[in-house]
């Protein structure tokens, strides 16, 4: 397995991740068995960077993650999040919050269904606009000197944001949405500015929800209850001109003798050795397809290609409805 070093405080990581967050909610049934199955193959087959967060589930995913690691601490970089509140008992309800005592307390919680005595790396799942955030990150501080926390990281944070965390303390790696059909971290300076200050950069949903796995067909091969439902790109004609996408995806995967899922996890790789893709599964034949990524390399031609299909924008409809949007910080 490649491995890829995000900052420059010495963090090191498989070149692919795991997230982890699907096993647990927002995308169908669970399968617990199948869950643990999968971590266990990804340590098994060289993965070793997990990414959850005690909003999914909520808690559950935690809980799940650390019964998978139960004896292989020494195997695991585990990335958990905090910043995003959640009531188990009102799945409507979501509220940011990243005070310092609540900082201190999401961390408690984590460690104790974690089974873990340090969280590897530590992220604000969402920054908060009622809370500077020299002083969320100044608590984040705090637990590093603790040793509760080994390194920090931001998710979804604006470049401004960005560089006044990171003269608190060194943030280690930025959290981001960043695929084929979701590219603003090109051009918002999210990428230009952690590059300037040696953080590195991981990406989340680089399979783009699972619609670039080529797998989704139709809305309705989705379960009711799946979250990706209530996205704008998930929804009528923009779904339709996605597809679209897809199927251009398609034609330059079987070129290739590969599938869309590696070609577009082939494409995020290649844009940096500091960018750490984390797609996201519950199935250790889809871990194993995707893990085949790592060894894909495209050509200039074919970078070119995908390049000219997904051009920045090229997706119909946003990444997140309107509620889920305006918690991104610019």
């Amino acid at each position: 397995m490649q491995r890829r070093k995000l900052g420059t405080q010495g963090l090191i990581v498989s070149a692919l991740g795991l997230g982890c967050m699907g096993m647990s909610e927002f995308y169908g049934k669970r399968d617990e068995a199948e869950s643990l199955a999968t971590i266990h193959r990804a340590l098994e087959l060289g993965i070793d960077f997990l990414d959850t967060a005690e909003i999914y589930g909520p808690f559950a995913n935690e809980e799940l993650v650390g019964r998978a690691i139960k004896g292989k601490r020494d195997k695991v970089v585990i990335a958990t999040k905090f910043g995003i509140v959640r009531k188990p008992d009102d799945p409507n309800y979501w509220a940011l919050n990243s005070h310092p005592e609540r900082v201190r307390a999401s961390c408690e919680g984590s460690l104790k269904r974690l089974g873990v005595d340090c969280i590897d790396l530590y992220y604000q799942h969402r920054v908060d606009p009622k809370v500077p955030i020299e002083e969320t990150v100044g608590a984040m501080a705090q637990l590093v000197r603790e040793g509760k926390v080994r390194y920090l990281g931001l998710s979804e944070a604006g470049p401004e944001t960005i560089r006044r965390a990171h003269a608190v303390h060194p943030i280690t790696a930025l959290q981001s949405e960043y695929s084929l059909w979701s590219r603003e971290p090109e051009n918002d300076g999210v990428l230009s500015t952690v590059r300037k200050l040696g953080i590195g950069f991981v990406a989340y949903s680089p399979l783009g929800r699972g619609f670039l796995t080529g797998q989704i067909r139709s809305p309705e091969d989705l379960a009711p209850d799946d979250w990706r439902r209530t996205h704008p790109r998930f929804q009528g004609e923009n779904f339709k001109k996605n597809l679209e996408l897809v199927e251009r995806l398609k034609e330059i995967a079987k070129a290739k003798s590969a599938t869309p899922a590696q070609i577009s996890l082939a494409w995020v790789l290649s844009s940096g050795d500091d960018v750490v893709p984390i797609p996201g599964t519950k199935r250790r034949t889809r871990l194993e397809e995707n893990l085949a990524a790592v060894a894909i390399k495209l050509s200039p031609e074919e970078q070119v290609r995908l390049d000219a299909v997904f051009r920045p924008g090229a997706a119909a409809g946003g990444r997140y409805g309107p509620v889920a949007a305006a918690r991104i910080n610019r």
